[in-house]
């Protein structure tokens, strides 16, 4: 190595003025070149204060990403600057990705120090951009502590060398947000209801608290309308609720999750009243949590939603089975929280085991007042021996000191009924069989203590033992008769996702709606306003909205994954080169897709 590439070396590697004042000096015949050595050292000292991104910088030997003059330069810049100011296509926070002030950082650069300020807060800006594409804008435990997910974090590394590495800037934006056909599905939905709103929506609201078929008048003319601007009814004159009108409503229950009867209850008016406006904050929801759950859900995995009470099986983005469930009742220690676990075995006949909560929150104080209440269940010491009742005092204990577990042994009348999906997790959510199956025909399912009732369990296991077995039925039922509890393991364990959508799309495409049955959904939007997200199409109507169970909740949106944009200081000196950006003199609009030099000399590589 020459002593002048020691000398650059040792330049770039130090921090203190004396080296950078002997490298300055030792390149002072080469102006040109000692304006890229003071870029760099200046991006070194810009970038020491964050290590990722140092790393980053010294790995490509601190070249530029974003402010060069060289074509893949430009192309991701405009690329950058494209996908911030469109951010609120994907409903993102479009202040938190504003680009005045990149765009005032580039116009100002006067000096090699200027011009490494801007493009380290060029770089911030587009980490926070990607993970916010990525990984969704908020921190899904600070909106509720039900919702179990971690972001699909990536390194800021990673972010800028895919930038860097990616011949198609513009692609590589587009390839970090979730690739599944859901997302497309909820975007397109997202413009629809946009558009549709801006242009007055659905009309006015039906004048009635419910209609059923036969009936005639002005409010069944207003559903009738109504059923028309939605989509679900062709055009018509009628003034009757007519075979027409009734197919029409119990198509528009279907997709709403209501009993498709084609009679219009108090529950039908309701959500054929909801306003364009609620739909658009549901799928805007829909589409943050997707950016949540931005992973591999397997070829073949097992989807539970719990607003849709339903269980599914997904082979290859195809439901090969579906049933009904109940999930946890609607109060703070019951609500079935949102997470994903691998399933890796069944139990067939299998024993319940009464969760400490549940023994001496409920049946504790039924044994003090009768020892032999709840006599399905039996007592068992810490050794795991059955004990006799009419040894044990109960009322010498209380919640804390109550020393037995509560069994019930495997029978029909279990409370798992006949078998149980295990997808081992610290939450202690499993899917199970239940004797309760009347629960199934009810419209709202919320009445576990957190698990996941099935309405046909014995299908959904032939239908996972389907690729093990060559007889599944008569494999699960040679088992099951022998009332034995038996454990039976998958060959290829299945991914599990519960997951809470309020908005979401049928295997055709096509919007489907449901309640917010915990009120997570309107926690998150309120979380989502707070971070700064709002539609062209809502202004200040219907943004904040209320939670179904209290006060919105307060979350601290600064903490949700910001990685804040350093101000770019201005220095005035007699430098002349500088970037300028092309504004549209017509439109007076932040036009950064074309950057151009003002000299035959710049401050590129």
């Amino acid at each position: 190595m020459s002593s002048f590439s020691k000398k650059l070396k040792l330049t770039l590697k130090g921090t203190g003025l004396a080296m950078a004042v002997s490298a300055f000096a030792l390149l002072a015949g080469n102006p040109a070149l000692a304006q890229v050595t003071a870029f760099k050292q200046a991006v070194a000292e810009e970038a020491a204060g964050d290590r990722d991104i140092a790393a980053f910088y010294r790995s490509v030997k601190f070249e530029s990403v974003w402010t060069g003059t060289s074509e893949a330069d430009k192309a991701r810049r405009s690329a950058l600057f494209t996908a911030m100011t469109t951010v609120g296509m994907h409903g993102l926070p479009e202040d938190r990705h504003n680009t005045d002030r990149l765009m005032r950082a580039l116009e100002n650069i006067r000096t090699p120090q200027d011009r490494a300020r801007a493009e380290l807060a060029m770089t911030k800006a587009f980490i926070q951009l990607a993970r916010d594409m990525q990984s969704g804008a908020l921190e899904p435990s600070q909106v509720d502590d039900e919702i179990k997910r971690n972001g699909v974090y990536s390194s800021a590394t990673v972010y800028l060398t895919g930038i860097m590495e990616s011949d198609k800037p513009r692609a590589f934006f587009r390839s970090i947000v979730p690739q599944t056909g859901e997302y497309a599905r909820l975007m397109k939905e997202k413009l629809r209801l946009e558009r549709l709103i801006q242009s007055g929506g659905w009309g006015p609201a039906v004048p009635a608290g419910s209609l059923a078929p036969g009936q005639s008048g002005g409010a069944v003319v207003a559903l009738r309308d109504r059923l028309i601007a939605m989509g679900f009814l062709e055009r018509s004159s009628t003034m009757t609720y007519d075979r027409n009108i009734q197919s029409a409503v119990q198509v528009f229950q279907a997709a709403h999750g209501l009993d498709p009867d084609g009679t219009v209850d108090s529950a039908t008016m309701r959500q054929i009243n909801e306003g364009p406006e609620a739909r658009l904050r549901a799928v805007m929801v829909a589409m943050e949590r997707e950016r949540w759950l931005n992973k591999d859900r397997g070829e073949r995995h097992i989807l539970v939603n719990l607003t849709d009470f339903s269980a599914r099986i997904i082979d290859n983005d195809n439901i090969t089975f579906e049933t009904r469930s109940v999930i946890g009742a609607n109060t703070s220690d019951r609500r079935s929280p949102e997470f994903s676990d691998e399933m890796d075995h069944m139990v067939i006949n299998p024993t319940w085991n009464v969760p400490r909560s549940i023994t001496v929150k409920q049946y504790l104080p039924q044994m003090q007042a009768n020892a032999g209440a709840a006599g399905h269940l039996k007592l068992y010491d810490w050794q795991g021996r059955e004990v006799s009742r009419s040894q044990v005092n109960f009322n010498a204990y209380n919640g804390n000191t109550f020393p037995y577990d509560l069994k019930q042994p495997p029978s029909k009348g279990n409370a798992l009924g006949l078998v149980k999906y295990m997808f081992p997790n610290k939450y202690n959510i499993y899917l199970h069989d239940t004797p309760s199956k009347h629960l199934f025909a009810h419209e709202r399912r919320a009445y576990s203590h957190g698990c996941i009732r099935l309405a046909d369990p014995f299908d959904f296991g032939y239908a996972l033992l389907a690729k093990q077995e060559t007889a599944p039925v008569e494999f699960f039922h040679q088992v099951l008769d022998t009332g034995q509890e038996t454990r039976v393991e998958l060959e290829q364990p299945v991914p599990v996702h519960i997951i809470y959508r309020t908005a979401f799309t049928d295997s055709k495409g096509r919007a489907q709606y449901r309640s917010d049955v915990y009120g997570r959904d309107a926690k998150i939007w309120n979380a989502l306003v707070r971070a700064g997200v709002t539609s062209p199409a809502l202004g200040t109507y219907g943004l904040e909205v209320a939670a179904i169970s209290g006060d919105p909740v307060q979350v601290n949106v600064s903490n949700a994954r910001a990685v804040a944009t350093q101000p770019v200081r201005e220095t005035t000196t007699n430098y002349q080169p500088r970037l300028v950006v092309n504004r549209s003199a017509s439109s007076g609009s932040n036009n950064a897709s074309s950057f151009s030099s003002v000299s035959s000399r710049d401050t590129g590589r």
